[in-house]
């Protein structure tokens, strides 16, 4: 096997793995397909095996491009990041920062900050990766993440920025129509807003808080935006993290038992410490997210 195998084949070969066809991948590279073509059949000789199958519906990938997959995903993301580094060399802050976040956050809390955080450093390109799946910061999958709960590796820079506090909220509208319950009995009686197919975190967070379950939500959906819309437009009752509920004007349902307190932290590799995009941005972050789970009163302006 070749042993020196240009990394433009591999790219190649991720991108018709995602776009399941030699026309889509070359769109999705810029590129013309027979260039894709040759890069495919270049690579499959270099390796000695065959990596797609041909059928009506585009390229099948076999059993050995699978298992190959997720190592062209650790060569793209290096390769990803060791293009951001050099782009952020200079005297002042440049380049491209990638930042993961929960839907809610990333949607919710997020934009605010990094519109101040453009406005001081607008040489700074921000790619905001949502998802309440935790990117892999060894594997580069994100420069900075906004964890809810605290990393494991040594090899992360973590900051802890505060507590955000989750409970069981309604719009005042829900309310007026439906009554407030007075006791978890009573939520019987009311239109529940929650999850679809529970997530880790969501089955760990129901043992703290337990009486709720996926048969007993009227509306369902894995989409934490969609939840929020949903109690927002005062469908029912659902989960809101403090500080969003009270710049709602949202009113909490039985505090006392329905609380959850979750440890917040922005994380970092610790490779990035020196690059100034990402020490910025992460400084940046720590401030904005230090105020936003400081609980500001409801009539101040979103914090950010």
């Amino acid at each position: 096997m070749d042993t020196t195998i240009d990394w433009q084949l591999y790219r190649s070969f991720l991108a018709v793995l995602r776009e399941g066809s030699l026309s889509a991948a070359a769109r999705a590279l810029g590129q013309a397909q027979p260039t894709l073509g040759r890069h495919i059949d270049a690579l499959e000789a270099a390796l000695g095996i065959s990596l797609f199958t041909r059928s009506q519906g585009g390229l099948l990938p076999t059993d050995a491009a699978r298992t190959l997959r997720p190592h062209a995903e650790a060569m793209a993301s290096h390769a990803a990041a060791l293009e951001r580094m050099a782009s952020s060399q200079g005297d002042s802050p440049r380049g491209v920062v990638r930042i993961s976040a929960s839907e809610v956050v990333g949607a919710e809390v997020l934009p605010p900050m990094l519109t101040e955080l453009r406005r001081r450093h607008p040489a700074l390109a921000i790619e905001l990766a949502l998802s309440n799946r935790a990117q892999d910061l060894l594997q580069r999958e994100a420069d900075i993440a906004v964890r809810m709960t605290p990393p494991q590796q040594a090899q992360l820079i973590a900051r802890p920025v505060g507590v955000i506090e989750v409970g069981l909220f309604a719009a005042p509208g829900y309310l007026a129509e439906h009554g407030e319950p007075a006791a978890v009995d009573d939520l019987d009686r009311h239109s529940l807003i929650g999850f679809d197919q529970p997530t880790a975190f969501q089955r760990e967070a129901a043992k703290r808080m337990p009486g709720l379950s996926r048969e007993g939500f009227s509306l369902r959906s894995d989409s934490d935006l969609a939840q929020l819309a949903l109690l927002r437009a005062g469908a029912g009752i659902g989960f809101c993290q403090l500080p969003l509920a009270r710049r709602d004007g949202l009113r909490r349902i039985l505090p006392e038992r329905y609380a959850l307190r979750m440890e917040t932290w922005i994380t970092m590799h610790e490779d990035l410490r020196h690059n100034r995009a990402c020490k910025a941005a992460f400084d940046a972050l720590v401030e904005g997210m230090r105020r936003y789970a400081g609980h500001a009163p409801p009539d101040q302006p979103k914090p950010g």
